[in-house]
C-alpha cells in the first residue's frame, strides 16, 4: 500500500498542472458555497436578531383619529380605549395575556440635575414580553400595582446623567412634584431606542389618569401560525373596535395595529426564499466544479490509456489499475475540498470576528453571524469527493478494459 501511494505521489508530482487544475475546481466549488450559504445565514440571522428584543407573538393595538367621515362622529375626532376594550379583547379566543400601558412626557430631577423623558405606566408582565434586561435591582413587582407604589425602574445610560457616580437604587427622583423610589436600573439596548422611565401602571392611573382612558394596549395571542391567519385576525379585530367606537373599518388612522407576529411570519418566508435561492446557486456551483473534475479525469484517463496498457503487459491486474486511479481521484477530491472547506469557513468566521469586535447598533441589523453549520460544509465536502472519485472510476473503468496490444496502439 506504501509503495501505491509513493507512486501516486510521483504521478501527481509529474502532472503538476492537471493536479492544480483539478484540485481548483473542487477547493473552488466548495469555497463559493460556503461564501453564499454563509452571506445567506448571515442576512437571515441579522434581521431575525432585529426581532430578539421582543415576543414575536404581540399585538399592539394604538389609538388615532377619525379621518373618514362617519354618522354621529365628527372628523379628526379622538378615539380613546377603556376597560371595555380590555373586556373584549377577552373574549377573544386567539388572546392570552393584555397588557395596558400609556406615557406621560416630562422632566424627572434629581438634586440639580435634570432630563426630560417619558413616564410609562405597565403591568409586571410587560418586563417579560419586552425582554428588558435588569443590570441591578428588580423590575415592578404585583405588590407595586396592589400597594399603588411610587416606584420606578430608570435606564442606565440615564441613571448615569441623573445620578453621575451615585448609585441610583433607593434614591428618590422628582417628577411634576411628586417623588419616585428608584428600585431597579435596566439596560439601555441602543442608540435608535428610546429610554423610559417605568412605573407601576396602578399608581400612574391615580396619580395622572383617573378617567381610565387609555391610548394604546398590548397582547399576545396564540394559534395564528400563518400570515394568512393573522391578517384575518388583524382585520377582525379592526373590524370588532370599530364598531365599538364608531369609525369606519377602512380607516387606518383611527387606530393602528401592530401585529408583530404577522410581521415575523413575513419576513420569514422571504427569507426561506432567499435561503432555497441561495442553496440553488451553491449546489449550481457545486456541479459545475464536479463537472470540472470529470472533464479533467476523463482527459487524465485517455492521456495515460497507454501506460495502462503497459502495466497490463508487464502482469499488473485490472483491478491494481483501477484502484490506483480511484486512489488518485480520492486524494485529489479529499484534499482540495478540505482545502475549499476550510477557506470557506474561514473567511466567514473571520468577517464574524471582525462584525463582532466593531460592534454596532444593537436595535437594528442587517449582517450578522454569517457562519456555515460545520456539518453541512462537511456533507457538501463529502459530495464532491465521492463525485471526483466516480468522476475518476468509470473512465479508468473503461480504459482497463481494453486489452494491452489496443491500448497501446490508443492514441
Amino acid at each position: 500500500m506504501l509503495e501505491l501511494f509513493r507512486e501516486i505521489g510521483t504521478t501527481l508530482r509529474r502532472n503538476k498542472l492537471r493536479t492544480f487544475l483539478t484540485g481548483f475546481s473542487i477547493a473552488w466549488g466548495i469555497f463559493m458555497l460556503m461564501i453564499l450559504l454563509g452571506a445567506g445565514n448571515g442576512l437571515k440571522n441579522g434581521v431575525t436578531s432585529n426581532f430578539r428584543s421582543q415576543s414575536t407573538n404581540k399585538v399592539t393595538v394604538s389609538a388615532g383619529w377619525i379621518s373618514k367621515p362617519v354618522a354621529g362622529k365628527q372628523m379628526w375626532q379622538r378615539v380613546l380605549f377603556d376597560d371595555t376594550d380590555l373586556n373584549l379583547l377577552s373574549s377573544l379566543e386567539e388572546v392570552d395575556e393584555i397588557m395596558p400601558s400609556y406615557n406621560i412626557w416630562g422632566n424627572i430631577s434629581y438634586k440639580k440635575r435634570s432630563l426630560e423623558t417619558s413616564l410609562r405606566a405597565v403591568v409586571p408582565q410587560y418586563q417579560k414580553f419586552e425582554y428588558i434586561e435588569m443590570t441591578s435591582g428588580r423590575f415592578i413587582s404585583d405588590i407595586d400595582m396592589r400597594e399603588q407604589r411610587k416606584v420606578a425602574i430608570i435606564a442606565d445610560k440615564d441613571a448615569l446623567v441623573l445620578f453621575d457616580k451615585e448609585d441610583p437604587l433607593g434614591k428618590q427622583i422628582n417628577y411634576g412634584g411628586i417623588a419616585f423610589t428608584i428600585v431597579g436600573i435596566y439596560k439601555t439596548r441602543g442608540a435608535n431606542w428610546t429610554n423610559s422611565l417605568y412605573v407601576p401602571f396602578s399608581t400612574l392611573s391615580v396619580i395622572y389618569n383617573p378617567s381610565g382612558k387609555l391610548s394604546r394596549f398590548t397582547f399576545t395571542v396564540n394559534n395564528l401560525e400563518t400570515k394568512e391567519a393573522n391578517e384575518a385576525f388583524t382585520k377582525s379585530l379592526r373590524q370588532r373596535m370599530s364598531r365599538k367606537h364608531g369609525f369606519d373599518p377602512e380607516d387606518k388612522n383611527a387606530i393602528y395595529i401592530w401585529n408583530i407576529l404577522e410581521q415575523y411570519l413575513e419576513t420569514m418566508q422571504i427569507f426561506n426564499a432567499i435561503t432555497i435561492f441561495v442553496w440553488i446557486i451553491g449546489i449550481g456551483t457545486l456541479i459545475a466544479g464536479i463537472v470540472g473534475v470529470g472533464n479533467i479525469m476523463l482527459i487524465t484517463v485517455r492521456e495515460r490509456t497507454k501506460e495502462f496498457g503497459i502495466q497490463k503487459a508487464l502482469g499488473a491486474k485490472p483491478r491494481v489499475i483501477l484502484r490506483q486511479i480511484v486512489l488518485e481521484a480520492l486524494c485529489i477530491t479529499a484534499l482540495f475540498g478540505y482545502i475549499g472547506m476550510l477557506a470557506g469557513i474561514g473567511i466567514t468566521e473571520l468577517i464574524n470576528y471582525a462584525m463582532t469586535s466593531a460592534g454596532g447598533d444593537a436595535d437594528f441589523t442587517v449582517f450578522a453571524n454569517p457562519t456555515v453549520d460545520l456539518g453541512v460544509a462537511a456533507a457538501a465536502t463529502v459530495v464532491l469527493v465521492i463525485a471526483g472519485v466516480l468522476a475518476g472510476y468509470f473512465p479508468a473503468r473503461k480504459a482497463v478494459k481494453i486489452s494491452p496490444i489496443e491500448a497501446l496502439r490508443y492514441e
